[in-house]
């Protein structure tokens, strides 16, 4: 998704150039009318207007089919065209007013889109932990919680004339290359957490509280379909980038995210990319489109292209000859919403031309008119419904803001810790040096599509609540050009302990702009290092970023006893930093992404998108399922100031799969069986566990369960089936269980893309513990080994 202020070519960056200028004319000249609210846009206004309840589309007794059917049958071609591109057009004569597609929710209600603005009535909204920190929590109830907030906050807003009923959110795609600058926005590079936190925060946003499963309280949608994830590196554009993808990773890496999206969290929309995929742009290729999205996962909704890539595909790829042709390619292909006017200005002429039947015109309209017809759009005044009595006074409410400083707080990694280091004690430490240039920003901490946060608590505001603090930049700002050390240094000797602030922000990573390498911008290693080398006290690095870096001088610096992780934490980032570091909150996030050394980057071009390693050209494979090389912080990886350990686990020893005496496998050797109905009916076991707190501290604990599978098919040397985040009191103990579908958990990708359970050892582990199971072929019926401990 493009962003207004970022660089476009001519042709396209003169339009949101455009959308910038009325975003910010609204933005500032939006203001209260004296005894006034603002109302918001929707049709059907029969209480306005009585002559619009004969149109069926208005009845809200008829189904939602049957309403649409009406509308769509009461347009002309050149009114059906206009509900083809975001900024949808009006038809007075039916009391349909003009309504943008365009708004945004990545982590809190977004001024990014027209479709949104802030104004005095509302002057800001929650501002969430960036998307990659609250996916360390590994909470799926968390990232639920975190939609459910961000969509009450969208309807209030929604009231007042302020906002829309469809974003474009959640980004769920694969953080496959370190240097991305978009892997902020993205819940890491594992597909099963990313599945889980596409499937939970499209829930909380989507989920009507009246529990009908037909309505809508805003729409989601999952983007950038699919195997996008290179936006501007060494001059290669995602404008014009062909992703190369064998079929086995784009269905065992690529796809689970959106599939999850679809059949998981029910989603309104799924959005394409910009990028071709094995030459092929996804917003015209109809298998991705009519053949999977709507196809194969039934999506009940509307499929939205990225801003202006059907231009993209007809003006900077040349993928057809004519304007003309790029709208026919792209609408019979399934897609039915245009971000942009393309479509509005070439489709009429595409009918008119042969090019395109208006029955699908008709068809492309109606997933739009269908998904309107759900929010409620079309029932009237909102005010007089389900969430009419949502407010400005609903927008950042204390409960509101409260999470979003639990969120960063479960987030937060702490990967370093010396013995004795951290927590700090606010007794102890009388004064505090704070160091470093991103140690007392605002809008760093929000990362990109961003709103305006409720308020912000700075790093330095955190801990100048608890302790009297020194601060010192020691850069002008995060690129470091020349570090400052001298009065940095001087802060550092004298204080009781030091908390350097470090990193990056979006001059560094962000939308059109990948990072070239994983090291501290500039001279902030260096910074860093010679703080700490005169440091009286303990000295702690944090490390605010979308992405890993390369901070293996400081991992093997003793003198820097503490690192921990922070991401983008959102508005009250400061305030969860401080409460870690002090220890008002026990550290419990985990890492959702392989950090790796800058020799990585160095040897692997970005572009390069196999996942699996390959032993002939020593290239080492991505993410930690495929990559055997060394890591400076692996996936999963994180401490707690308490201990935790795992017992007394129970799994079966032996799954014997049924198949038919008849089948092949019965006399020939088979390495792996098809995943399919018949086979796989009821072949699901449990896994039994207790962990227990060992340590001091109270604290959460996430316990992972992975699978080693067989060496067949070129599987994942290892691959997350579940976790499962617990609370517990020190010296307390809890039973974790998971439930182990085979065929979906035990199951890997062939070369084709077909699912196959893998037949031989599977290692389950779960901590420091291992348990071998076999997976078998039985004659008839579910045959599983009695449990035992491991």
């Amino acid at each position: 998704m493009m962003t207004p202020a970022q660089n476009r070519a001519p042709k396209v960056s003169s339009v949101l150039l455009c959308l910038c200028c009325i975003h910010a004319f609204f933005s500032c000249a939006v203001r209260l009318v004296a005894g006034q609210t603002p109302k918001p846009v929707f049709a059907c206004d029969v209480d306005g207007n009585p002559s619009l309840a004969a149109f069926g589309f208005c009845n809200t007794s008829l189904g939602v089919e049957a309403r649409v059917a009406d509308l769509v049958q009461r347009l002309t071609l050149q009114e059906k065209v206009g509900f083809l591109v975001s900024g949808a057009g009006n038809v007075d004569r039916l009391g349909i007013p003009k309504y943008e597609w365009w708004s945004e929710a990545l982590h809190g209600v977004s001024y990014v889109g027209p479709g949104t603005k802030f104004s005095s009535l509302v002057p800001g909204a929650t501002s969430f932990p960036q998307v990659i920190l609250t996916a360390a929590s590994f909470n799926a109830t968390l990232f639920e919680t975190i939609g459910k907030v961000v969509s009450t906050e969208a309807r209030a807003m929604h009231n007042v004339g302020l906002a829309g009923l469809t974003f474009w959110s959640p980004n769920v795609n694969i953080f496959r290359d370190p240097r991305w600058g978009r892997g902020q926005e993205t819940p890491g590079e594992d597909p099963l957490l990313s599945s889980k936190y596409a499937a939970g925060y499209v829930r909380g946003l989507q989920k009507s509280d009246d529990g009908n499963a037909d309505r809508l309280k805003v729409a989601a949608c999952c983007k950038h379909y699919t195997a996008y994830d290179v936006d501007n590196w060494k001059g290669v554009n995602r404008l014009t980038f062909n992703a190369v993808v064998t079929q086995q990773d784009l269905d065992d890496t690529f796809q689970p995210p959106f599939k999850s999206c679809v059949l998981d969290g029910n989603v309104a929309s799924v959005m394409c990319s910009y990028n071709q995929v094995n030459g092929k742009p996804t917003c015209a290729d109809p298998d991705l489109l009519a053949g999977t999205i709507r196809g194969k996962w039934k999506l009940n909704g509307y499929i939205v292209s990225d801003c202006d890539s059907v231009e993209v595909l007809y003006d900077k790829q040349h993928y057809t000859k004519t304007p003309e042709e790029a709208a026919a390619k792209a609408i019979l292909a399934g897609l039915d919403l245009n971000c942009g006017s393309f479509l509005g200005q070439h489709t009429e002429a595409a009918v008119k031309g042969g090019l395109l039947n208006e029955s699908v015109v008709d068809k492309a309209i109606s997933n739009n008119f269908a998904t309107l017809m759900r929010l409620g759009f079309f029932d009237g005044d909102p005010r007089k419904q389900l969430y009419g009595k949502l407010g400005p006074d609903d927008v950042c409410t204390p409960s509101n803001q409260e999470l979003a400083r639990e969120a960063a707080r479960q987030g937060i990694v702490l990967l370093k810790n010396t013995a004795g280091s951290l927590p700090l004690s606010s007794t102890a430490i009388k004064s505090l040096a704070v160091i470093g240039p991103n140690a007392n920003v605002t809008k760093t901490m929000i990362g990109n599509y961003e709103g305006t946060p409720c308020k912000y608590v700075t790093p330095l505001q955190g801990l100048a609540a608890i302790v009297s603090t020194m601060y010192v930049a020691g850069c002008a700002d995060v690129g470091c050009s020349t570090a400052q050390t001298d009065d940095a240094k001087k802060a550092a000797a004298s204080a009781d302990a030091t908390v350097l602030v470090m990193g990056a922000d979006q001059s560094i990573e962000r939308e059109d702009f990948d990072r070239v390498n994983l090291n501290l911008p500039g001279q902030q290693s260096l910074l860093v290092s010679e703080v700490a080398n005169v440091s009286k006290g303990p000295v702690v690095l944090v490390i605010m970023s979308g992405g890993g870096m390369d901070v293996s001088f400081a991992k093997d610096n003793a003198k820097i006893t503490s690192i921990l992780w922070v991401g983008y934490p959102g508005e009250a980032g400061g305030a969860a930093m401080a409460d870690v570091i002090f220890g008002d909150h026990n550290p419990s996030g985990r890492l959702p992404m392989t950090w790796y050394p800058q020799s990585y980057v160095d040897a692997v071009p970005m572009t390069n998108m196999n996942m699996r390693p390959d032993p002939a050209t020593g290239y080492p494979g991505r993410t930690y399922r495929f990559y055997t090389g060394p890591t400076v912080y692996s996936f999963g990886d994180g401490l707690s100031y308490s201990s935790f350990s795992h017992g007394q686990v129970q799994a079966p020893q032996l799954v014997s799969v049924p198949l038919d005496e008849g089948h092949i496998c019965h006399s020939s050797a088979c390495e792996s069986l098809e995943a399919k109905s018949e086979t796989c009916s009821n072949l699901v076991f449990d896994v039994h566990l207790n962990v227990k707190n060992v340590g001091r501290f109270s604290g959460s604990h996430t316990v992972f369960l992975f699978s080693s599978p067989p060496s067949v098919h070129r599987s994942p040397q290892k691959h997350l089936l579940g976790f499962e985040k617990v609370f517990l009191a020190s010296q307390s103990e809890a039973q974790v269980q998971f439930k182990v579908d085979v065929c979906k958990d035990l199951s890997v990708v062939d070369e084709l893309g077909g699912r196959k359970v893998a037949l031989g050892t599977h290692v389950l582990h779960v901590g420091d513990l291992k348990h071998a199971l076999s997976v078998q072929i039985g004659s008839s019926g579910l045959s599983l080994s009695p449990p035992r401990h491991f």
